[in-house]
């Protein structure tokens, strides 16, 4: 078996269960190897010599428990999870002590967001009717447009079909307005106003239908302007592309304002709130700080990572943070007063935590603690540990190794006086 690959509670537990074996096999070392009574002696007692010698083995055996056992072990029976070490050996390995107490905790979050652009501020330039792509005003991807201005010309037969059909609808609208007969008059205006509104329907603008009724000039190709100001984050449209309705030709993203999300494990979801605050930081950029907060938190949890998204909104002057980016967050979340004690006090064995309290005297005693959220260096206690109980802060894991011998030889024969 290959030591090295062991867990730190499997060699902690090897370590203590070498340590008491070797107690044991000293112990039946000295207990099955004494020497049998003298025949020569009268009534077959030991001699001086031999109960000498006993003595000393019984003295090697107490030396080896001298960490194992307290005092008034030898007088009273102590309950197994507690332990004796005089002052002078608690001094000795470090130990040091601090009391339990309440205090403001903060729960500090820290994960890796990525920039994204913000969705309410996005816009694809699609057309509703076939034609080609005729000219080109914007040709590149990343050149920022202003609302209205003209990204390309489409030449489109529709088009130039259904203006002509106005022009006639017009014209008849106006020869058969005067007729006496009413129904003729309402069924031209019915056609005219069809073809108009068929127009107004492929974005054609009022005042291009203006100028068609004033002119009687069709309308070759007809020019598609930006929806919003923006950056062109991604663009398809060529010279001379053939187009039909729905294609998406340019996307168009205002980046003034931006969106991080970021990903939050499974277990702090409970904490995450709409409206708390976070710290948005560059490692590329240090000096550079941010204030966000957060605006909304997606119902799902990703079911291979374990987090949920939460999502982050903050301005971008300057156009800075660039989609893609990564940034790091930092929430601290106030949990409120709680019963706390140093993390250090905290000894991790398997699912367990144990705390040593200092109950006075060189008295200690160890207990399961059930631990709840951890701030920095303090560690919340939930049940375990009362306030104002002196708990371990150092060397605890000398006095647990020195709890579990004393628990591996407590029970064994002729320990006990």
């Amino acid at each position: 078996m290959n030591i090295s690959s062991l867990t730190s509670p499997m060699r902690y537990g090897l370590v203590v269960l070498a340590v008491a074996i070797a107690i044991i096999t000293v112990f039946l070392f000295f207990h099955f190897n004494q020497p049998e009574p003298n025949e020569d002696s009268p009534h077959g007692k030991d001699t001086g010599m031999d109960k000498a010698g006993h003595g000393n083995q019984e003295k090697i055996i107490e030396e080896n428990l001298e960490l194992a056992h307290s005092p008034q072990t030898e007088k009273s029976t102590e309950p197994q999870n507690t332990l004796f070490v005089s002052p002078k050996r608690l001094q000795s390995i470090g130990v040091t002590f601090e009391p339990a107490k309440r205090q403001a905790v903060d729960h500090v979050i820290r994960t890796v967001g990525r920039v994204e652009v913000d969705e309410k501020l996005l816009s694809r330039v699609t057309i509703k009717l076939e034609g080609w792509v005729d000219q080109l005003f914007v040709n590149f991807t990343g050149e920022h447009v202003k609302q209205g201005q003209k990204l390309f010309t489409l030449y489109s037969p529709e088009l130039l079909a259904t203006q002509e059909e106005y022009l006639i609808s017009l014209q008849s609208s106006q020869t058969l307005g005067k007729s006496e007969f009413p129904e003729v008059a309402q069924g031209a205006r019915a056609l005219l106003e069809a073809s108009r509104r068929r127009m107004l329907l492929w974005d054609i603008e009022p005042h291009h239908i203006q100028d068609l009724e004033r002119t009687g000039i069709v309308l070759t190709t007809l020019p598609i302007h930006a929806p919003q100001s923006g950056t062109v984050i991604d663009r398809t449209a060529v010279t001379g592309l053939h187009v039909k309705p729905g294609d998406e030709l340019y996307t168009i993203a205002d980046l003034s304002h931006i969106w991080i999300m970021g990903d939050i494990y499974e277990y702090e979801m409970p904490l995450i709130e709409i409206g708390q605050r976070a710290t948005v930081t560059l490692s590329y950029v240090p000096d550079m700080t941010l204030q966000t907060r957060i605006t909304f938190i997606y119902p799902t949890i990703d079911p291979l990572s374990r987090t949920g998204k939460v999502r982050f909104e903050l301005d971008n002057p300057g156009e800075k943070l660039k989609p893609g980016m990564y940034a790091n967050l930092e929430l601290k979340i106030p949990l409120g007063v709680r019963l706390v004690v140093p993390k250090n006090a905290v000894l991790e064995s398997g699912e367990r935590q144990i705390i040593f309290i200092h109950l006075g005297g060189g008295r200690l005693e160890w207990r399961n603690a059930k631990i709840g959220q951890r701030s920095g260096d303090w560690v919340e206690i939930l049940e375990g540990i009362q306030e104002g109980e002196h708990v371990v802060t150092s060397a605890n894991f000398l006095l647990d190794s020195e709890s579990q011998l004393k628990s591996a030889v407590g029970g064994m024969p002729g320990m006990k006086h």
